[in-house]
């Protein structure tokens, strides 16, 4: 009798076990509080109320701003003259602070010390003792304003015209430098005409003068304001492209 073969066992091919990172970790379910439950929001259409965004990038900003930013935006773009550049080139914060502590001394008077005064002069009056003049104060108090203080530089009485840079429209001061220059009058433009204001009892001023200076201060003045917009500020603004049109070009 022939004997039949016996079956060879088919041994399997052993599978590596898996890495380390591939294994599954599992994670401990944190006990909660049954005090608190979890309810979770849906914001769709008509459903609970949207979280707070910032939406600054979608407002419409007032009128005055968007002018203002428009403004900013095309004196990069073009090619500013030096008549209207030179407002952009302001005295520096040391010499400004110098030049206020100056004006502080001819601030004219206000309205109750100007009350005060007369009703002082009145009373001496009657009681007749008003024998020798006062001296009025007009003479040392600041001049101001847009029409006094070039009727003072075209009779060549301001020895010292502070401009504002920031007059809207800059047509109103915009030919007093040049004025200045050809009188042979010192002059500088300083920040913020609300700062003008306040010297001279108001919310805003567009320019004031000095009218008295001791002849060392004129001549100190002179030479150093005339140093400083000589060689730094009188000359065209060059125009700046944007970035697409940089990266065109």
């Amino acid at each position: 009798m022939v004997q039949k073969k016996g079956k060879k066992k088919v041994v399997g091919k052993k599978v590596a076990a898996p890495p380390a990172l591939a294994v599954k970790k599992t994670e401990q379910k944190k006990k909660q509080n049954p005090l608190f439950e979890k309810r979770t929001r849906n914001f769709g259409i008509g459903q609970d109320i949207q979280p707070t965004r910032d939406l600054s990038r979608f407002v419409k900003w007032p009128r005055y701003i968007r002018v203002q930013r428009q403004k900013r935006v095309l004196q990069e773009r073009l090619k500013v003259p030096p008549p209207i550049n030179q407002f952009n080139h302001t005295v520096d914060r040391p010499t400004a602070k110098q030049l206020f502590r100056l004006l502080d001394k001819y601030r004219p008077e206000t309205r109750a010390a100007k009350k005060a005064r007369l009703r002082s002069k009145a009373d001496s009056k009657v009681k007749g003792k008003d024998e020798a003049p006062t001296p009025s104060k007009r003479l040392l108090a600041l001049k101001q304003g847009t029409n006094t203080v070039t009727r003072a530089i075209e009779q060549k009485k301001a020895q010292l015209v502070i401009i504002a840079h920031d007059v809207e429209p800059l047509e109103l001061v915009l030919f007093m430098p040049t004025l200045c220059r050809k009188m042979g009058i010192p002059y500088c433009i300083i920040k913020g005409k609300a700062r003008l204001g306040r010297l001279v009892n108001r919310k805003t001023c567009t320019s004031v003068a000095l009218t008295s200076v001791s002849f060392y201060l004129q001549i100190l003045i002179k030479q150093k304001l005339e140093i400083f917009y000589d060689a730094t500020t009188y000359h065209f603004l060059s125009s700046k492209l944007i970035i697409k049109t940089c990266t065109t070009i």
